[in-house]
């Protein structure tokens, strides 16, 4: 990955550090289903990454800023934790995802998340990165006593799973 974007456009240097697939499937997966290990995310991939692309995306992810890897003792599992600005694309994956309601065929179970971040609007977007801020940077959550939005979106995937079967 490039230290500097090909132009100063904003949307370029997003695009560079963001635009293949693997990047972003690899944040949603660390923020929609708390992966923080490489055996989890190669093991729960719904699209089924590789390994080798796997590896080259967290590596990109990290010099990109993205993510952190905290190195693991020999035996252990490094794990890899969302930075602020890797919890920053939370709005770019709902505006996505609500695109993605509109414009591509999805299922009810994989998609039901992003109808109820879409419907829940930015009060939502905001619990769930303030969950995200504690559980990946170590900053508790301005408001401990509201409801956790990952429970929330947990709860009607496991619903949506239910009724899918």
């Amino acid at each position: 990955m490039r230290d500097e974007p090909r132009s100063g456009c904003a949307i370029n240097a997003a695009v560079e550090a963001l635009g293949d697939q693997w990047s972003l499937i690899v944040l949603r997966d660390m923020v929609f289903g708390g992966r923080r290990h490489f055996r989890e995310l190669l093991s729960h991939s719904e699209e089924g990454i590789a390994s080798n692309i796997l590896s080259s995306r967290l590596k990109a992810l990290v010099a990109a800023g993205l993510l952190t890897q905290e190195q693991a003792g020999r035996g252990q599992r490094a794990t890899y934790s969302l930075t602020e600005a890797g919890i920053q694309t939370v709005p770019l994956m709902v505006a996505l995802g609500s695109w993605g309601l509109r414009h591509r065929p999805t299922t009810p179970e994989l998609s039901v998340r992003a109808r109820l971040l879409e419907d829940g609007g930015p009060r939502l977007r905001e619990d769930l990165m303030d969950e995200l801020r504690e559980a990946h940077l170590g900053i508790p959550r301005p408001d401990p006593d509201r409801p956790r939005a990952s429970e929330l979106l947990r709860a009607a995937y496991e619903q949506a799973l239910t009724e899918a079967h």
